[in-house]
């Protein structure tokens, strides 16, 4: 009977971090259409080049380099921890009632939710620098990132190592559950330092202080990559339960799921009021970044508010990144999505409130943690971001960027207008 229990359990773990997996391998997709969406239609296909060239080379180097930094694990070489049995059946056997103890699962379905989650982190700087950077540059980038920069700060806080050697976050009271500061607010951090480097989009910003608008060439296809990432977002933070095969488990999966939902509703509407307040129109973008916004800032920690906190939390969120939006055009930052409003500010948001619901946490803890990633992240990226310039550049050419990076770095258009034939 115990020996049945225990393959169930295993079962049952396995199978929902893989699902919850390629949930969020799905947000891609999601990111993919959001970007290609709200760019001009002249550089749709270099943005969607970008999105599935970054999947993959995140895949290859977590497998090659970054799980071994970041857990201190398995090459791709050795294997992906295979489960010993007659250990763990020696410890279930030695438990009353049933399995309540960790999470039993297979090391392989682990290292699949992780690397979706670099993926992720990786998206967001895509967004940040379109329009004007060198396809290759970016993907030189992508590979620094997702085999070195995301491992390191992510080995600091879920692998539980100390930062240099120097102090423990996890000792200070720092939490993320599934990564507002880890994954969202790095990726934002890599981003906002390839953007100051970069410069802003020609035309973007006038002589005396105009802010011009850019409109996207797709709006539909933008609110159905939102649609995307927020029902890829259930993977992201119902997964990070790591757990699911016992009752409390499985309440706490159903928790995670209501206030994920909840926060991004919540987000939502708040910025579609604030846009209205201070527009005086229903802005379609901003009411989409609301939704992302909420779903950022609830992803620190989804498992101890209630369903009303919630909302309330992703409210925060959706007017904070209405608000800051308009403030990164006014300081010249240019995002053309709104990436290091979305993920870093609201990433830093969501850090910030995890003490409120979670006593496992401390204000302190949060602060310190945030500044550690930050700072990594940034400093790291910036001195990749600048290699990478001095060596091969990062912006294409003026006549390149007013004709489209489609044609200048991938040869084709995504819209073509005719095709003429002899």
């Amino acid at each position: 009977m115990e020996n049945n229990l225990f393959h169930l359990q295993y079962a049952i773990d396995t199978f929902y971090f893989l699902v919850c997996g390629a949930l969020v391998m799905w947000m891609a997709a999601g990111f993919a259409m959001l970007e290609s969406g709200l760019v001009r239609a002249k550089n749709t296909t270099e943005i969607l080049t970008k999105n599935v060239a970054l999947f993959a080379i995140a895949c290859t180097m977590y497998l090659v380099c970054g799980y071994a930094i970041m857990y201190d694990g398995n090459l791709f070489l050795s294997g992906m921890g295979a489960v010993d049995v007659d250990g763990v059946l020696g410890d279930f056997a030695g438990r009353e009632g049933g399995f309540e103890g960790g999470s039993i699962y297979s090391g392989a379905s682990d290292f699949f939710f992780q690397v979706v989650f670099v993926a992720t982190a990786m998206s967001i700087v895509s967004g940040a620098v379109a329009e004007r950077m060198k396809l290759w540059a970016f993907l030189l980038f992508a590979v620094v990132m997702t085999g070195f920069i995301y491992p390191m700060e992510g080995a600091w806080t879920w692998g539980g190592a100390e930062v240099f050697g120097l102090y423990s976050l996890g000792d200070l009271g720092f939490s993320d559950f599934a990564g507002s500061g880890i994954v969202h607010m790095a990726g934002a951090a890599a981003a906002l330092a390839g953007v100051i480097l970069l410069g802003a989009r020609k035309g973007k910003y006038g002589p005396n202080g105009e802010i011009r608008a850019f409109p996207g060439a797709n709006l539909p296809l933008a609110t159905l990559g939102t649609f995307i990432l927020w029902m890829g977002w259930f993977g992201f933070n119902g997964g990070s339960v790591l757990k699911l095969g016992d009752v409390a488990s499985a309440h706490s999966v159903a928790m995670v799921f209501l206030n994920t939902n909840a926060a991004a509703a919540g987000g939502a509407i708040a910025a579609l009021i604030t846009a209205r307040l201070m527009f005086g129109k229903a802005d379609l973008t901003m009411l989409l970044n609301g939704a992302l916004a909420g779903l950022v800032v609830i992803t620190a920690e989804p498992s101890t508010p209630s369903a009303l906190t919630a909302t309330l939390f992703g409210a925060l969120g959706g007017v904070l990144v209405v608000l800051s939006i308009v403030t990164m055009d006014k300081l010249r930052i240019d995002d053309p999505v709104g990436a290091i409003s979305v993920h870093g500010v609201c990433g830093l948001l969501g850090l910030l409130l995890v003490p409120f619901t979670n006593d496992g946490s401390s204000f302190s803890g949060q602060i310190i943690g945030a500044i550690t990633i930050f700072v990594w992240v940034f400093v790291a990226s910036l001195i990749v971001w600048g290699i990478i310039k001095a060596v091969v550049g990062l912006r294409v050419s003026d006549e390149d960027e007013y004709e489209g990076v489609d044609l200048s770095e991938c040869g084709m258009e995504a819209y073509p207008e005719f095709v003429s034939t002899k």
